[in-house]
Order: structure tokens, then sequence, then C-alpha cells
């Protein structure tokens, strides 16, 4: 765990509903959560090197979330990213397997799944 007592999850989401939610799901089920609205923004604040886990959602303004995941695994980082997406397609879907993506969650979905993802990433990383 990056903070060494919490599991820390980063949710990268333009949206503000959907950010709040997520951080209120992520915090119920446990974990410490920063949120940010663009992948510049967290990528400026120093993220991964805090970051056990990332959910980011595909489309953002600026860079994507797809973008972010490129410029993680050109960092080399190894922090698991879930990617998240309300537009599903198959080219983003298999642009995220090929980035390693921990998980990939078309909206909506349940809570549960957001977090059950969130441990299995963690678990394996």
């Amino acid at each position: 765990m990056a903070n060494g007592t919490r599991t820390t999850v980063v949710v990268v989401e333009d949206d503000c509903g959907m950010r709040s939610a997520l951080t209120r799901v992520l915090g119920i089920a446990g974990f410490e959560v920063e949120a940010f609205t663009t992948a510049e923004d967290g990528l400026a604040s120093g993220m991964a090197a805090r970051a056990d886990c990332i959910v980011c959602d595909v489309h953002l303004p600026g860079d994507s979330g797809l973008e972010l995941g490129r410029r993680l695994a050109h960092a080399r980082s190894k922090v698991p990213v879930i990617f998240i997406t309300a537009h599903d397609s198959p080219a983003a879907r298999a642009e995220a397997e090929r980035l390693g993506a921990a998980a990939y969650l078309p909206k909506p979905f349940e809570g549960r799944a957001l977090v059950d993802a969130v441990r299995a990433a963690t678990r394996s990383s």
C-alpha cells in the first residue's frame, strides 16, 4: 500500500456526480480515495507514486483515460489501472487490454463490481 496503512485509490473522472459516487463507494469500502477531473491534473500531482490503484474514465477532457494508461505504461508504472466508460467500444476495450488494464467496466456498473475489481487489482499488484 502506497501510504502504508490503507489502500489508496485514485479516481480520474470528469463527471462531478460520477466522481462523487465513485469516491463515496470506494471510501465506504475502506479505501483512501483521491479524485481528479483530468488526467493532466492527476499526473501533475504525482498520483502514480501514491496510488495502489487508478480508476480512470476512458473519455476525459484533454488526455483520454487511454492516453493516461499509455503514459503510465511508458513510465513503466506498475500501478494497476481500471478503466470505466459510458461509451463502450471494441476498440477502446482492445486498447485497454493492450495496456494491461486490471479491469474494464462499462457504465452503469454496480458499486460492488468496482470494489471487487479494485480488491482484485491490489491483491495481484
